[in-house]
């Protein structure tokens, strides 16, 4: 279960990547990078503009707090304590992540209920851990940063969420069944849960800290370890160990808290930490720095002379017509890239001719003959479907014969045409001849409310004597897709 979840946690990593190609020369524009009149050149150290890696370290007290036995018993507190030391790397002036090593030692104490507890007496336990983990570090003060604060600070909020793995060593000792003794013979509770894929933890919390100075930051961290664990407050190897220190309570995992006054090491030459920069009061420093310069140039020196909002300095082409749409260079707009500019295109996102004002040209429909026409009715018809045993067609029948109408109405208002019904051979002769007249007289009754002229169309029920299979009589001799086949509607010319 715990490699499930460490798998769920390790394929959503995102990868990321950077082009190092430059603009080779100004005529290269228009490209990906730059008008050639900005400096582009690949991201190294030499292009840093601040420090983003650190060395942490600090220490503090342990507490088990979520345990069968814990620290906290009779109203006394069982210190204990823990080290960490961490590789920073900050991504953005809001997100780091470090690889972390902790390690430290709990204290603990329980008492069995009942007759168990009064034998064992109160038992006391130790256990030792150490720990490897990836944590996620996000700045809550960047993050949440004004952005009109101009002022420099000194303070930051930071959270922290990770997960890792642990090895530990516990040992429990009472006056009963955990103990060393001869007679009778008893050996104390002992685990070493060595580290590795099955001793996954995960870890949150939250820290202060403090910029002391350009080298040095000072934290205040609190953070909570969820184990996963029931075997780590040193009641035994698992749920129903015996004795039953690990039923104490209900909970499964054994969970504990650390509170750490640390230290980091910012890494680099650069001038500042990327924990303490903020781009804001970067670009707001720049801007202020340009609005105290004096004025030495001017910008639209040759001016507008076709008036599209972009200067003659950088028009691409300066003859734009009034009213048109252009780039960033002056070129007027061509979405569809026909040749024909947006202003005068007719059909601005489909390409056509110039003659045709930029739409494509639509050869008229050459007209269909009757045969032609009443065999597409017919392929519509053959999707045709009724209620068991009655003329009420299905509505998903609608649909083909909406198309079928549509093309009646195209033809010749002269014409007359037949809507024909069949049926299988089950049955009377007399039913089907009734029930195919009705299916029959309702396909015409659609038609009509749809447009069709009623002088084009009239019914006729064959019912079984028009077969389209003459040899399905009795239907018993045909497979199934013969009879259905021979249940039909169809149209012909009379």
């Amino acid at each position: 279960m715990k490699l499930n979840l460490l798998i769920a946690l390790v394929l959503p990593i995102a990868f990321f990547a950077q082009s190092n190609r430059n603009a080779a020369n100004n005529s290269d524009y228009p490209n990906a990078f730059t008008s050639g009149s900005a400096k582009v050149h690949p991201f190294n150290n030499s292009s840093r503009f601040f420090r983003d890696w650190a060395i942490s370290l600090g220490g503090g007290g342990a507490f088990l707090q979520a345990a069968d036995v814990n620290s906290f018993y009779d109203g006394k507190v069982n210190f204990g304590w823990n080290g960490y030391i961490s590789l920073d790397k900050q991504i953005s002036h809001t997100f780091g992540m470090s690889l972390q090593y902790q390690m430290g030692k709990t204290n603990q104490k329980a008492l069995l209920p009942g007759e168990a507890g009064v034998k064992a007496g109160v038992a006391t336990a130790w256990t030792k851990y150490h720990q490897i983990s990836l944590l996620g570090d996000i700045n809550f003060s960047n993050l949440l940063r004004r952005v009109d604060n101009h002022s420099p600070y000194r303070w930051a909020l930071h959270g922290y969420a990770g997960f890792g793995f642990q090895g530990f060593n516990t040992l429990l000792l009472d006056n009963d069944m955990s103990r060393w003794n001869n007679s009778p013979k008893r050996i104390p509770i002992e685990i070493d849960q060595k580290l590795g894929l099955d001793s996954f933890f995960y870890q949150m919390g939250t820290g202060v800290k403090y910029n002391a100075s350009k080298l040095i930051d000072i934290e205040a961290r609190a953070m909570y370890i969820i184990t996963g664990d029931d075997s780590f407050d040193g009641g035994g190897h698992g749920f129903d160990a015996i004795p039953r220190y690990n039923q104490i309570t209900t909970g499964h995992s054994d969970n504990f808290f650390t509170v750490n006054l640390g230290v980091t090491f910012k890494l680099g030459k650069q001038e500042t930490h990327l924990t303490w920069w903020d781009p804001l009061q970067n670009a707001n420093s720049r801007i202020k720095l340009l609005e105290d310069s004096e004025t030495n140039f001017v910008v639209c020196e040759k001016g507008d002379q076709d008036n599209d909002g972009v200067c003659d300095d950088w028009d691409r082409q300066l003859d734009t017509p009034a009213g048109a749409r252009v780039d960033g260079a002056g070129v007027a707009l061509d979405l569809d890239l026909d040749g024909v500019i947006d202003l005068y295109d007719k059909c601005v996102t489909v390409p056509g001719p110039v003659e045709n004002n930029g739409c494509p040209i639509t050869p008229a429909a050459a007209p269909a003959s009757n045969q032609s026409a009443i065999d597409q009715i017919n392929k519509h018809f053959e999707g045709i479907q009724f209620e068991l045993n009655s003329d009420k067609i299905r509505t998903k029948s609608f649909n083909n014969l909406d198309q079928a109408a549509e093309i009646l109405k195209g033809l010749n208002g002269n014409d007359r045409f037949m809507v024909i019904g069949a049926t299988d051979a089950r049955g009377s002769a007399a039913i089907n001849q009734r029930l195919s007249q009705r299916r029959a007289d309702a396909v015409v009754k659609y038609l009509e409310s749809k447009g069709v002229s009623p002088s084009v169309l009239t019914a006729e029920g064959r019912g079984k004597a028009d077969l389209k299979y003459p040899e399905c009589d009795p239907a018993a001799k045909c497979p199934e897709w013969k009879n259905e086949a021979n249940r039909r509607v169809y149209i012909i010319q009379k």
